[in-house]
């Protein structure tokens, strides 16, 4: 089992590559680092399957479209989601496979209408591990601003990622300071915005935050839906 975290610098955006006996399967892949991708499935000797998003993304242009042109993966999108670009769609509870190793889809509304997070159980003596999406950042979580997100809703996908494990490792799909890792006990007990009480206290905090919108917002949300074309 392999898993590798790479980093697209200019948009702080997280991409996972994981690979079980030689098959791969990529998250929240970026357009401008499509070349490296390709670079390092061939140095490792992996074979594309399958490429994700974890929601339709306002700040970077995903690499999905190219990807399948030139590897031939499948490229998905979570339901509900309008881009009819996409080989396949997936829904809450449906496992994605990779060689013997499976991915488990989590719808987690909020942050969009069509965020999703992905559980990877463990086997042996592994922990499990979450890919967070824009869902639950390190000591942070996803705006809920724009693109039909509600602050009730993820306070309600916060509370089913809550329900793993303490050990289980968090990894998100961004990060503005430079962290790479969390786990579900460390974010329950130190991240800000976990420390309020119920749905109408969260609301009434991201309220507050009056941020401004993503400065690719009107380029990368149209394009995102065209599976990166441009």
């Amino acid at each position: 089992m392999l898993i590798r975290q790479l980093i697209h610098s200019q948009s702080s955006t997280y991409s996972y590559l994981l690979a079980d006996q030689g098959e791969a399967l990529l998250i929240d892949p970026v357009r401008d680092k499509l070349e490296d991708y390709l670079h390092l499935l061939d140095e490792l000797e992996l074979r594309l399957s399958m490429a994700i998003d974890t929601h339709t993304h306002a700040d970077h242009i995903t690499a999905l479209g190219l990807l399948r042109d030139r590897t031939g993966c499948a490229a998905g999108f979570g339901e509900p989601n309008p881009a009819s670009c996409a080989s396949f769609s997936f829904h809450d509870g449906q496992h994605l496979d990779f060689g013997k190793r499976s991915l488990v889809a989590w719808h987690t509304p909020g942050h969009t209408d069509d965020s999703y997070c992905f559980v990877l159980w463990p086997q042996d003596q592994e922990p499990a591990c979450l890919f967070s999406g824009d869902t639950l950042l390190i000591r942070g979580t996803g705006r809920t601003d724009f693109q039909n997100g509600n602050a009730h809703d993820a306070w309600n996908s916060l509370q089913r990622l809550l329900s793993l494990p303490d050990t289980t490792l968090v990894y998100p799909a961004h990060d503005y300071k430079g962290w790479t890792c969390s786990t579900i006990g460390e974010e329950r007990r130190h991240n800000p915005r976990l420390q309020v009480a119920n749905g109408d206290e969260y609301a009434q905090l991201m309220a507050s935050l009056k941020l401004a919108e993503p400065q690719m917002m009107e380029i990368a949300v149209p394009a995102n839906r065209a599976c990166g074309r441009v």
